[in-house]
């Protein structure tokens, strides 16, 4: 069986109106420039429409890419004839192969002379003669295992779409019926099978009559005959179109897109439909529901995944996953609700409906007891005179055609039955981009519980095969029906137009799919791809249900992002959601400020856009201004902002920075801070892990510092401490929490930093000694001009907690070089410094080879050390800064401090 369709006339009639299916290259110009002009529309992740016409248009010049693909991939294809599948032509013939079919017999020939006189038909027609019985299985277990599948799939589409019987669909409203009658034309596809005559008497006894019949006859050995069977019934509205050169099977469709009439009714040589099939599928075609849908009367429903997550054969013997054909008399399974197919014969046409129409293939329901409501009333005719070549490869290639559509954006039944979650999906466009993306994906696929595919543009642009070998993969992932790499064949479609419109079309259109199908938590390319085809990934990781977050990463950058595949997949789709802002504090150090800015420029932003500023007190010297003003910074934007009156340290760095969202975090810099090259890629690490995964419930971290501390600075005596030695028992370099914020690079978050906002303001007193909060035995009580006091006290009163780092040696992702400022060598300042207590080496290497079994430890196991670096746990810090009772406002025993998170305000 092939064609039986009723295809709604909308999906044709505009493409003609617009003349964008035209041989000349000037039309295939403009609706490229229009499909670029449309594609430019789409201004920062939005579209921005122009009405219903560019819907309209869109969709059109979609349909019109999807025809022309049919066309052009033909000769990349096995040429071969099948009843469940397609081929793909008209490679760079296309041109000539359209002005043959122009040239073709026209559907009103003027006849001669010798051709006018009517032969009977009882002279001239033929019949095959059927002298079997229908094919029926024996098979018990066969039987079984198909009916199984189909009710599950009923089951299904009960819940998803609806499944409808023959009496609730002709009950259904609709804008056809026989009182407001659609124009239809019925194109009849022959080639050597003697069924025409049947064919057309069925048609002329329809209880809805048609518009026009068209019988195409294609290289067919039997065109002669053909055409004096439709000149003998001499008909008007029955026209033959006949031509030698042999269209396969997309000449119907070619023809279809020059009807006026309102439905296209495709059928093939060995389908003779019962006589009120056009009434029906004109009346679900005009209901609302199945307005946009594909009709027909037989189908298929691609194979299932198995239990070793491949995919069958759709011929395989005695398997469940093998899939269905519907009907199928030989298992005795019949229609009797309407049921939602993968394909209506042919599996390429209608998969370009579904993949750039989103139109639904569906076999209509039919009454058992009365055949005239049937498509296939004469389902034996099958197995007659079989117009399809059969070769000893034909199971083989009909299954790389319905894999290439599953693996190419394809949502079949097995997809919308069979929910798919995954971490990543990658997508490279050239082989290049493979290598580049190389160690990422090899990370995720080697980690417990992750899955991770990757799609190629594939042909001449990056073939499945060369990325293979990039990948260090057997060649043979390229032909087995897994999921693992996805060729999308977008190079067959280069050298159609000097236009990029095909190539980003189709990559949007098959990632759209692809995302649907897998819904992987974010989609990754590296930062540098075609703006266009970026542009169309963007598009198509919005169109899931739970939007993938598209991640563009720089080339550089990839093997330093290795622990993301350490994180969670609910973390993952927060990638592009925080926002981190450098602040620096500067006034007159301008080497120092240079040796910053220079590890500033020198580290790993992951393409990331970060915002820099500069904040400057009034007595800032020329040679600072001048390097601001021409420091240049190409990861974000760059601001100066400088004092009228001096404000002094504490307003210097207290007002640097206040977040404008609960998404974004401010780093603090003074000037003779230097950073590691790796330092953001700590901070983006820790907060996905401990900050953006909704599994972890973190409220107590407020910052994360770059530095490890060398002293325990709270004391008076200040002792040396060694974070490596003191966790030795746990892990030597695993990070922990402390309730010391750190002053000498590190990030604060935003909820944290309101409430730190509010406190100051209500402690703040030019004496220390009027400060009521007093933390016992603690050095910080007597800081004068110091804005870290504040935050201290904040932090021990409310069990707050920064995350530090502790690798060998106590290398940090920041040093701090103790040069003369306001407080060291300041002359009230009676201690003295040892700057090897302060300058600590730093990070030059992945720091993920330090830490514990190569990851961030989970929130639960990072170890917590109280102001004075006593191991204290966090129930702990909270009950000592509760004991105080010195919060900002006065409070008893049984009462607790809460804190509005949007204003910092306590309750």
């Amino acid at each position: 069986m092939e064609w039986d369709n009723v295809v709604q006339k909308s999906l044709f009639e505009q493409i003609c109106k617009m003349g964008i299916y035209k041989s000349s290259s000037t039309n295939n110009a403009k609706s490229g420039e229009l499909l670029e002009g449309m594609l430019g529309e789409y201004v920062g992740g939005k579209w921005k429409p122009k009405g219903s016409r560019l819907v309209t248009t869109l969709t059109c010049l979609q349909f019109a890419f999807a025809v022309y693909a049919t066309f052009l991939l033909y000769y990349m294809s096995p040429a071969v004839d099948s009843s469940d599948e397609t081929r793909l032509y008209m490679g760079d013939s296309d041109r000539k192969t359209m002005e043959r079919l122009h040239h073709t017999t026209p559907y009103s020939e003027p006849l001669s002379e010798a051709s006018t006189s009517l032969v009977a038909l009882s002279e001239i027609c033929e019949h095959e003669k059927i002298d079997f019985e229908q094919k029926k299985s024996n098979d018990m277990q066969m039987i079984k295992l198909k009916r199984e599948l189909y009710d599950e799939v009923l089951q299904f589409q009960s819940k998803n779409t609806g499944i409808e019987t023959l009496k609730q669909l002709m009950a259904m409203p609709s804008k056809w019926d026989l009182n407001n009658k659609p124009k239809i034309t019925v194109i009849l596809n022959h080639f050597k099978r003697k069924t025409l005559c049947s064919q057309l008497d069925t048609l002329l006894q329809q209880t809805l009559p048609f518009h026009h019949v068209w019988v195409l006859a294609f290289g067919s050995p039997n065109e002669l005959l053909l055409r004096r069977i439709v000149q003998s019934y001499n008909d008007s509205r029955i026209s033959f179109v006949g031509s030698n050169y042999d269209f396969k099977y997309y000449g119907r469709f070619q023809m279809a897109l020059q009807t006026e009439a309102d439905l296209v009714y495709i059928l093939d040589d060995d389908m003779i439909p019962g006589k009120k099939m056009l009434q029906i599928l004109s009346h679900v075609a005009g209901t609302e529901k199945y307005s946009n849908a594909v009709l027909g009367s037989i189908g298929r429903i691609l194979p299932f995944r198995q239990k070793d997550f491949t995919f069958p054969s759709y011929r395989k013997f005695r398997s469940k996953e093998a899939g269905l054909y519907l009907p199928d008399p030989a298992y005795d399974i019949l229609v009797e609700k309407l049921v939602q197919v993968d394909f209506l014969s042919s599996s390429w046409f209608f998969y370009q409906l579904q993949k750039y129409r989103n139109a639904g293939s569906f076999v209509l329901p039919v009454d058992p007891k009365d055949k005239e409501t049937w498509g296939d009333s004469e389902h034996r005719l099958a197995y007659v005179s079989e117009t399809t070549v059969i070769f000893k490869d034909i199971v083989q290639v009909r299954d790389d055609q319905w894999w290439r559509a599953l693996s190419s954006g394809y949502v079949t039944q097995w997809a919308a039955m069979n929910p798919q979650k995954i971490d990543v999906l990658f997508y490279a466009h050239s082989i290049a981009e493979v290598k580049a993306l190389a160690p990422l994906l090899e990370k995720f696929r080697t980690s417990v519980g992750k899955k991770a595919y990757i799609v190629v543009s594939g042909g001449h642009y990056c073939p499945c095969e060369e990325a293979a070998a990039a990948l260090n993969w057997p060649l043979s992932v390229c032909k087995e029906r897994r999921f693992k790499i996805f060729d999308l064949g977008i190079g067959a479609l280069s050298g159609v137009s000097n236009s990029e419109v095909p190539v980003v079309q189709s990559v949007y259109a098959s990632m759209k799919g692809l995302v649907k199908v897998h819904n992987p938590s974010v989609l990754i390319a590296v930062n540098d791809i075609d703006s266009d085809v970026r542009k169309a990934l963007k598009m198509a990781s919005e169109t899931s249900k739970n939007e993938s977050t598209f991640v563009l990463l720089p080339r550089a950058s990839v093997p330093k992002v290795l622990w993301m595949a350490d994180l969670r997949s609910t973390a993952l789709p927060n990638w592009n959601k925080m926002r981190i802002s450098i602040n620096i504090i500067t006034q007159n150090r301008v080497r120092s400020l240079m040796r910053l800015l220079k590890s500033l420029s020198n580290a790993y932003y992951l393409g990331d856009e970060i915002p820099i500023s500069f904040n400057v007190d009034s007595k800032v010297d020329e040679a600072t201004i001048k390097l601001l003003g021409t420091f240049e910074w190409p990861h974000g934007s760059k601001s100066v902002r400088r004092r009228i009156i001096q404000g002094g340290l504490i307003r210097a760095v207290s007002e640097s920075w206040y977040p404008s969202s609960d998404d974004e975090f401010g780093l603090l810099l003074e000037d003779d801070i230097e950073v590691s090259p790796y330092y953001y890629l700590w901070i983006k690490y820790a907060l996905l892990n401990y900050h953006y995964d909704p599994q972890v419930s973190f409220p107590e971290l407020s910052s994360i510092s770059l530095y490890t501390p060398r002293l325990v600075e709270v004391v008076k005596e200040r002792p040396k401490w060694n974070a490596t030695e003191f966790f030795q028992r746990i892990h030597p370099n695993t990070p922990y929490l402390h309730q010391l914020p750190c002053s000498w690079g590190a990030v604060f978050f935003p909820k944290h930093w309101r409430e730190f906002y509010v406190y100051m303001n209500m402690r703040f007193t030019e004496d220390p000694k009027k400060n009521p909060v007093q933390i016992p035995k603690s050095r910080t009580n007597g800081w004068q001009a110091s804005w870290k006091k504040f935050l201290i006290d904040m932090m021990y009163l409310r069990g707050y907690v920064s995350l530090y780092p502790n690798f060998p040696n106590q290398a940090s992702f920041s040093t701090n070089h103790m040069e003369p400022g306001a407080h060291i060598s300041a002359k009230d300042n009676s201690l003295k410094h040892d700057k090897s207590d302060f300058e600590v080496p730093l990070l030059a290497d992945d720091f993920r080879n330090y830490l514990p079994n190569g990851k961030l430890p989970s929130a639960s196991r990072l170890p917590s050390l109280n102001l004075f670096n006593q191991a204290v746990s966090l129930k702990g810090l909270k009950a000592a800064g509760a004991k105080l009772r010195m919060d900002v406002i006065n409070c008893t025993a049984l009462e607790i401090v809460t804190v509005h998170h949007d204003t910092g305000l306590p309750n």
